[in-house]
């Protein structure tokens, strides 16, 4: 059938995951290229850049263009805002993708993916931070989620900056020793921590690299140096605030919930983050179970679309995508 088809996107701000598949759980295509956040490329490149992935998936998955799609389902960091919503939705609307199509955050494909308790909250630690919550009365908290603005701290942006801030002080004095001065160097490949940030400064490196410091600060933290440890307590104190808002707010502290935590830092389950996190929000919140996500967060997208085209939640269509999406490497494109 035609109008079993969709496309869904869990677009962040480091990759963007594209599947292609059908309301009987098939998968027709997996795609990855790299960010598509509107705020790192703008809205509409944003929606631009997802009208070409979804012509690639259409032609990965054999649907000609004349093929109509019944959903598409595009979750991106950076859709913070409702004001920003709206403006994706009105734009993705207008292109005629698909009879449905929906953009929201990428938290909404995090917790979808990890969870059906329906009092659940979810923490995406990737490049940057969110996080969203829900209860079974159907009240959400979520965040503005703009950055240090809306005080936000704890990506892996976040993290490379600090290891930055430690190499540089513990270079020049004004700082303690650390093993982070040898990660910043390593990571580089400069003969100092001062050449790496001048570097990022003047261009020389691009700021995505910064990103690639965080399993370096992880190391040194689980290797036991003072400053690592510090920054990684400090991320799991974050972390915990974030839940502990999205409690207060829905009500949570005396039933049961989920916690889900999500992204390339939060997904790797890094031990320096787990000793510091897990006791936490298990003393805090003892009644919840938290759960790091394995499955690609597309997934959730996915099972969203299927949510509305099927009418069900956790099908034999849903049990047969995730098996399908299991395992199976994305096609990669530029």
């Amino acid at each position: 059938m035609n109008g079993d088809r969709f496309i869904a996107v869990d677009g962040g701000n480091s990759k963007t995951d594209v599947v292609a598949a059908t309301a009987d759980g098939r998968l027709h295509a997996y795609l990855r290229t790299g960010t598509s956040s509107p705020h790192r490329l703008g809205y509409r490149e944003s929606i631009d850049l997802l009208g070409k992935l979804i012509e690639i998936a259409r032609a990965e998955a054999g649907w000609g263009s004349e093929t109509p799609l019944a959903r598409v389902d595009a979750l991106l960091a950076g859709a913070d805002l409702p004001v920003e919503v709206e403006r994706l939705n009105t734009d993705a609307r207008s292109r005629d993708w698909a009879e449905q199509v929906r953009v929201d955050n990428d938290t909404f494909a995090l917790l979808r993916a990890g969870t059906d308790d329906r009092n659940a909250v979810a923490v995406i630690c990737g490049a940057g931070m969110n996080c969203i919550g829900r209860n079974e009365s159907g009240e959400w908290s979520r965040f503005p989620a703009l950055g240090p603005i809306t005080g936000d701290w704890g990506g892996g942006e976040d993290l490379g900056d600090a290891v930055f801030f430690h190499a540089a002080r513990a270079e020049d004095g004004r700082g303690p020793e650390t093993a982070l001065c040898d990660a910043v160097r390593t990571h580089f490949g400069t003969a100092s921590a001062e050449e790496a940030a001048l570097g990022l400064h003047l261009g020389t490196f691009g700021r995505e690299r910064v990103h690639g410091l965080v399993p370096l600060l992880f190391a040194a933290a689980d290797a036991g140096d003072e400053c690592a440890e510090q920054v990684v307590e400090r991320q799991a104190e974050e972390i915990t605030a974030m839940v502990r808002v999205s409690v207060r707010r829905l009500g949570l502290s005396k039933a049961p919930f989920t916690i889900v935590g999500g992204g390339g830092v939060l997904g790797s389950e890094p031990e320096a983050l787990r000793r510091h996190l897990e006791p936490r929000l298990a003393e805090e919140f003892p009644l919840a179970a938290y759960t790091a996500l394995k499955r690609p967060p597309v997934l959730g997208a996915a099972w969203s679309a299927l949510d509305a085209l099927t009418g069900e939640v956790g099908g034999p269509a849903h049990r047969r995508l995730a098996a399908e999406l299991e395992g199976r490497e994305p096609l990669r494109v530029s």
